[in-house]
């Protein structure tokens, strides 16, 4: 009987706000047993090439791929893109319109910690940037966790940085119908990442799923890292329900800040489609 493929579709580098660069992350990928990985950096694709050569070095098959920030019903939701041509011009105009305004709205919420007590945030956090154009939240929790402001990342998201968190600054990111439209332009499939998430009502849910799929969105993760057990029961049941493709992905962004290792997951579900099922 063969063994199914360790497959990881999510996960980031210092291109975005993981803490390795690709070459690393597709190193430590090969050692955990990855068979096929995909490197998500938010709204970028700088660390694709990288990522493709060393994984192709070490003989894991390598699928294109970027995780894209959306605003919808007034919260952030995240559409991960795989399996595209990382050269399409309008897709990369895109990302590049939605990572722009990331430093002024870091500064805001650097000005939004100070008032709550915790100066000099914005200035911690770029010491935790790989990418100056895509500051995140991410980076300002790993400063305020270093300081002792919070014991760990998560915490800081809990308390202060998580969606109308005192220290949040909203953000107007793409529309669902732009990112699912650029990742489709560049041949590529369209992800909804982690639902496990968002803090919508079972009604936006069932509003959220019914555009994506009608805008050309194909698959959802089921199996991540931020999906508790009853999440990757929940979210194959939507897989069913709605007869979208599942995904499998660690959400890895560094040893310290990850819920799941690269490849560390259960299998999917072995009833659903997988979304790597034509591609391998």
């Amino acid at each position: 009987m063969n063994m199914p493929l360790n497959v990881d579709l999510h996960c980031h580098s210092t291109v975005s706000d993981g803490q390795l660069p690709p070459a690393d992350v597709a190193r430590r990928a090969h050692a955990n047993g990855v068979d096929v990985w995909a490197l998500t950096d938010h709204d970028e694709v700088g660390g694709q090439a990288e990522a493709g050569q060393t994984a192709g070095e070490l003989g894991m098959r390598f699928i294109t791929g970027v995780e894209i920030s959306v605003t919808w019903a007034d919260q952030t939701v995240h559409i991960v893109g795989l399996n595209f041509d990382p050269s399409d011009s309008v897709l990369s105009a895109g990302l590049r319109a939605t990572r722009a305004g990331r430093g002024d709205r870091a500064r805001r919420m650097g000005e939004r910690l100070a008032a709550l007590g915790m100066p000099g945030a914005y200035e911690g956090a770029l010491t935790f940037v790989g990418n100056p154009e895509l500051i995140s939240r991410t980076h300002f929790a790993r400063y305020l966790a270093s300081e002792g402001y919070c014991p760990n990342v998560q915490t800081v998201f809990d308390k202060y940085l998580h969606d109308g968190g005192p220290g949040h600054e909203p953000m107007q990111w793409a529309t669902l119908a732009q990112a699912v439209s650029w990742i489709r332009g560049a041949g590529g499939r369209a992800v909804m990442a982690h639902p496990g998430r968002y803090k919508y009502t079972a009604i936006q849910f069932d509003a959220l799923f019914d555009e994506f799929i009608q805008l050309g969105g194909e698959g959802v993760e089921v199996v991540t890292g931020s999906h508790s057990p009853e999440d990757a029961r929940k979210y194959a049941g939507e897989a069913r329900r709605y007869g979208l493709l599942a995904s499998r992905g660690s959400d890895f962004h560094s040893e310290r800040d990850s819920r799941a290792d690269l490849g560390m997951l259960p299998m999917l579900p072995p009833d659903l489609k997988p979304v790597w099922h034509d591609w391998l």
